[in-house]
């Protein structure tokens, strides 16, 4: 039994780091703007099929190139495209509604990401696209445990991304304007910050990241589909709303726990199906308990 949970638990952090990459982007965007920018699940499934693109263009090349440096080429030519992506959309679709009240932002978030879905689906048609392996398909035993190495590819650059983004937002003078934008942002320009460049660059890092975890998800559950950012896109924001919206740190935390939830949730009941009903559950007694998530913290407004 313990060597089956043990699997089980390994399982659930390589899809948590996933989930946990995507709902950065959601606590990104809500920390500074206090908007949930719901086209983000979408901009991961873009971030997948570029991830795709990059991968087919390295390995049709004449000469061969190592699989690493397909991997690599193939991230660092999502990553940057989906950046440029969530600068767009920021600029064109969430900037003229700064001073607009807040359903108009969700209702132009929810418009963004249906012409995500549907421009995918006229450009590259309703079939579900196979990535390519590129990494080894090698099964190594470590304990009892059958660990692969996209497993330990896909864990391992998570939490690099993850402690990379922690450190800049922390210890950077771009995270202090982020930190001090999400405090008062009427006040910072006062200070001489930049605030729409460092909001873009917010939708640019956010974006990026999730064209990464669009990646690792492509390598671990390889088929692509235009509405794949649909379902994976409501899970990340679970994430972020149980972590702590608004919190770097209790996105993370939210993406393992969403992570745990989805593998387990088969092993206690009878039916995968049960996955959706389980997670939604779990955040509403979450949001009934602990409105603010497990490591949000609630704002103080003075009257």
């Amino acid at each position: 039994m313990l060597p089956v949970v043990a699997q089980n638990v390994l399982n659930a952090i390589q899809l948590g780091s996933v989930y946990a990459l995507i709902a950065l982007g959601y606590t990104m965007v809500y920390g500074i703007l206090t908007m949930i920018n719901f086209a983000h699940g979408d901009i991961f499934m873009v971030g997948a099929y570029l991830s795709l693109a990059g991968a087919l263009f390295l390995l049709g090349l004449p000469y061969q190139l190592p699989a690493p440096l397909v991997f690599l080429g193939a991230l660092c030519f999502s990553m940057t495209l989906t950046a440029l992506l969530g600068v767009l959309i920021e600029r064109l679709a969430y900037r003229p509604l700064r001073a607009a009240p807040r359903v108009s932002a969700v209702i132009t978030a929810l418009g963004v990401g249906l012409f995500l879905e549907n421009f995918t689906l006229a450009m590259l048609g309703p079939e579900p696209r196979q990535f390519p392996p590129l990494i080894p398909a090698v099964v190594l035993k470590v304990g009892g445990l059958a660990v692969t190495p996209l497993q330990l590819l896909i864990i391992f650059l998570a939490a690099g991304i993850m402690v990379a983004l922690d450190l800049l937002v922390r210890r950077t003078l771009l995270g202090m304007a982020m930190r001090a934008i999400s405090y008062n942002r009427p006040l910072v320009p006062l200070m001489g910050v930049p605030v729409d460049r460092v909001i873009s660059l917010t939708f640019a890092l956010g974006s990026a990241i999730a064209a990464a975890g669009g990646l690792m998800y492509g390598l671990a559950y390889p088929v692509l589909d235009p509405y794949m950012g649909i379902r994976i896109g409501w899970w990340a924001f679970i994430a972020a709303v149980v972590g702590g919206i608004g919190n770097i740190r209790g996105a993370m935390l939210g993406g393992f726990i969403l992570g745990l939830v989805e593998i387990f949730t088969p092993v206690f009941l009878p039916s995968s199906t049960y996955r959706d009903f389980v997670a939604f559950s779990l955040l509403l007694v979450l949001l009934i308990f602990r409105p603010t998530g497990l490591l949000g913290r609630p704002l103080f407004e003075r009257v």
